[in-house]
């Protein structure tokens, strides 16, 4: 699949051939909400848990006479009345993590790609910037027609200008090219690579 390549500010720079193996697979919505899925439930973080009666180191022992005390009976320190007591239905540890074979979350991320390819990928040579500025770079971005929520994925790493003149520019993130994820495609309307992305994310692929 050939491609146009284009300049930060919209000039024309050649062409670049993606591969259909990374690029042209047809995307299936059984795969990519399976990919979504594990992804997110991996962020959630537990609460921390809290201890219940069984949990604290206080005597079981009954503390007090039954009777003559003119107060309750009671028979355990640890009841959730007393100060160090245990909690009752307290929070709880749970863990979210869940597990996904390697060649399907590899599949997800092709599958996320091509729905890109297939509308809203554009290609750029670099995020080089001769003026490093959010104003200067608002100005390329309505330019080329880039609005909504635009992903920007760079080579190896991202250009600190141009991260830094995206930093306060609303809707858009960027990411190095390891950081490519399923997620964060679909969540954006427009998916921008440079040249090095392209290679990265089908080196990381071929290997």
């Amino acid at each position: 699949m050939k491609v146009k390549v284009q300049k930060i500010d919209g000039k024309a720079a050649g062409d670049v051939e993606l591969n259909d193996a990374v690029f042209g697979v047809e995307p299936r919505a059984d795969i990519l909400h399976r990919v979504v899925t594990w992804q997110l439930e991996n962020r959630r973080a537990t609460a921390r848990p809290t201890r219940e009666r069984s949990d604290v180191a206080r005597t079981g022992k009954k503390w007090g006479r039954q009777k003559g005390s003119g107060g309750a009976r009671h028979g355990d320190r640890g009841a959730p009345i007393f100060i160090g007591g245990g909690k009752a239905h307290g929070a709880r540890k749970r863990d979210f993590e869940q597990s996904l074979n390697k060649k399907v979350r590899a599949l997800g991320l092709k599958m996320a790609l091509s729905s890109k390819a297939k509308d809203g990928l554009v290609v750029i040579d670099s995020l080089e910037l001769k003026d490093a500025k959010t104003k200067a770079l608002k100005g390329h971005f309505d330019k080329n027609g880039w609005s909504g929520k635009v992903l920007v994925i760079g080579g190896e790493s991202v250009d600190d200008g141009f991260a830094k003149a995206a930093r306060n520019l609303p809707g858009v993130d960027v990411l190095p090219a390891v950081g490519a994820n399923v997620y964060d495609i679909l969540n954006h309307d427009t998916l921008v690579l440079t040249k090095d992305a392209v290679e990265k994310l089908e080196a990381r692929f071929n290997g």
